[in-house]
């Protein structure tokens, strides 16, 4: 038995294609069966190596009892966000509107119109902790929509209206035209916020969960080298070091999980991505910049060795991420017992491997262990030559499901992440990497002068959002500012130009989706950055480098526009917005972007 998801490509949505709910795509078809036989929507987002999504699959979608019912009284659609950022950012701003809270699965009920009413995210098939369960949910929803139809459409289109005022520019004049002192407050204002969270015996800034958001780190250490403020490389010192030091990072097989849900690091979500090690290699990359400590290097080549034994696809392109779960349970795949340690390394090199990385009798999660330093002498490379059999061994055990989609956007990030290490190594391997990743978006995700979102399966997904171009652009420059080959600073001011035509708001800042993607309930723009750094921030940081690489092409003033919208959005929130932070210390740094000897950027490794 299979569903309208059977011809799909995207992992997450095949993943569904065989459960008993009827789903369907994102399409017209689904739309019009909703208003046809008057049924709200049920609107489900999530992403193939979600551990919550494989969960609440696993609980609801699989359960023919409660599929009965979303048959029976709902049509339901089923979206992959990492497609269909433009939807997922849509409804997860309703979410949060709604609930105060977001992540995924994110669960949307709406009209046919595509309103919404409700919005949630896991919801448990049986009531608990306060909270009712998802077959009373659907049952209670029904009942609403079958006697209060309007009030339900009445109260989505007040949301509506409510989310397009909020989305409207607070922005106004060129306050940054005219630069003194006064313009680095932000800045001043942002290190002071960092100060007051910061974690000062387990690195990191709030309490956990913990997140990397290496863009944080990237301004930190910038206003460090801008204004050699001591206590900005400290924080970020202590924080990269002790990420590396944890769980978090994969030490036998290497490459950082998503998130830290303890204080000390120790226990990660253990799903990779690759945005996350994108950003991560420039954080580390950054952090050797300003120390000149091997150790750095060390942990951003290892982060490059991950993605280069799993996470690229045969023809160069970089897969998006790689799944936590594992016959059901969130990190089998990364524990180890001290018994399997003894018996793989034997009994004199298993306790001192044993002991390195805490790996016990005991256990230090759940009887069983996860590697990490946190205790162990980070130094001490004595065990190294014995990763490589642990992680054989790891890997026959069982293997984990990869999301081999390609997206333009995380691509980019990494692009640029292996151009920087190149810079800092001068090792060939790396920019191979980029430039052949390049080649890969370039033949198939870049058609005419438009990106697309996806690739998989030799076909693409939608017409590319301003994350998509923002990223890619970015890349572009780290390329050029690499190898000095002019064809790829043409390309990012091409791409650029796209930009401003296709997303620019005639009032100040960038949509999230171009005039040429389809019409949603509301049309995004997005400064805050998440996991991610906002599409926004990160075009401010390209304009502004563009408009010293190029500075006939008159992109300063539009640099000046997009800080300037950046810095009013910032205000209620100013460490939601590293990226932009960091951007405005590169404006602020005054000296010049591009080296005279090579054409090449400031930390050029032929200099």
């Amino acid at each position: 038995m299979s569903n309208e998801l059977i011809n799909e490509t995207s992992p997450y949505l095949l993943q569904h294609a065989h459960n008993p709910v009827h789903w369907y795509p994102w399409c017209q078809e689904a739309f019009d069966k909703a208003r046809a036989e008057n049924k709200p929507i049920f609107l489900s987002i999530g992403y193939s190596t979600c551990h919550w999504c494989h969960v609440m699959a696993h609980e609801s979608f699989e359960n023919k009892e409660i599929a009965d019912i979303l048959n029976k009284y709902f049509v339901s659609i089923k979206v992959d966000r990492e497609e269909r950022p433009d939807i997922d950012g849509v409804y997860m701003t309703v979410c949060q509107e709604l609930t105060g809270n977001g992540g995924w699965p994110l669960s949307i009920f709406m009209t046919a119109d595509g309103k919404p009413f409700f919005a949630g995210t896991y919801f448990a098939p049986e009531p608990g902790r306060g909270m009712i369960s998802f077959p009373a949910l659907l049952e209670l929803i029904h009942e609403s929509w079958t006697d209060n139809t309007d009030r339900l459409i009445d109260q989505a289109n007040q949301l509506i209206q409510q989310l397009n005022i909020n989305t409207q520019s607070k922005s106004g004049g060129f306050k940054f035209l005219n630069f003194s002192g006064e313009n680095s407050k932000n800045s001043d204002k942002a290190v002071l916020l960092y100060k007051k969270i910061f974690d000062n015996i387990n690195g990191g800034f709030g309490s956990a969960p913990k997140f990397p958001t290496p863009h944080n780190i990237l301004f930190l250490l910038s206003y460090y080298k801008n204004h050699d403020n001591k206590d900005c490389l400290y924080m970020a010192e202590k924080t990269l070091t002790q990420m590396y030091r944890g769980g978090m990072f994969d030490h036998i097989g290497f490459g950082f999980c998503r998130y830290s849900t303890d204080s000390k690091f120790l226990v990660p979500h253990f799903e990779k991505m690759l945005y996350d090690n994108a950003l991560l290699i420039l954080a580390y990359c950054k952090v050797y910049e300003c120390t000149a400590k091997p150790l750095y290097l060390n942990i951003a080549e290892k982060i490059a060795a991950y993605i280069s034994r799993e996470m690229t696809s045969p023809d160069g392109g970089f897969y998006s991420a790689q799944d936590a779960d594992i016959e059901g349970s969130e990190g089998k795949y990364y524990l180890l017992t001290y018994n399997e340690i003894i018996n793989l390394l034997g009994e004199k090199v298993g306790r001192k491997f044993s002991f390195l990385y805490d790996i016990t009798e005991k256990g230090n999660f759940e009887g069983s262990n996860i590697p990490n330093l946190l205790s162990g002498d980070i130094d001490d490379k004595s065990m190294e030559g014995f990763l490589p059999i642990v992680y054989e061994y790891r890997k026959k055990r069982c293997e984990l499901h990869i999301d081999d989609k390609i997206l333009p956007a995380w691509n980019g990030l990494m692009i640029w992440a292996m151009c920087e290490l190149y810079k800092m190594t001068c090792k060939d391997e790396y920019l191979k990497a980029a430039q052949k990743a390049d080649k890969f978006i370039s033949e198939n995700l870049y058609i005419g002068d438009t990106l697309y979102v996806s690739f998989r399966k030799n076909k693409r997904g939608v017409t590319g959002f301003l994350d998509d171009y923002a990223a890619y652009i970015a890349a572009q420059i780290a390329l050029y500012t690499t190898t000095g080959q002019h064809e790829y600073l043409d390309k990012a001011l091409s791409l650029c130009n796209k930009v401003l035509m296709n997303f620019k708001d005639t009032n100040s800042g960038f949509y999230s989706i171009g005039s040429d993607g389809q019409k949603l309930i509301i049309r995004l723009k997005e400064s805050y950055d998440g996991a991610l750094p906002s599409g926004n921030s990160l075009m401010a940081l390209n304009l502004i480098r563009l408009s010293r690489l190029r500075p006939e092409s008159n992109l300063e003033k539009e640099a000046l526009a997009q800080l300037n919208y950046l810095s009013t959005e910032s205000e209620s929130y100013l460490l939601g917005h590293g990226m932009f932070l960091y951007a405005l210390e590169e404006y602020l740094n005054t000296s010049s972007y591009v080296c005279t000897e090579h054409g090449c950027s400031r930390a050029c490794h032929r200099a």
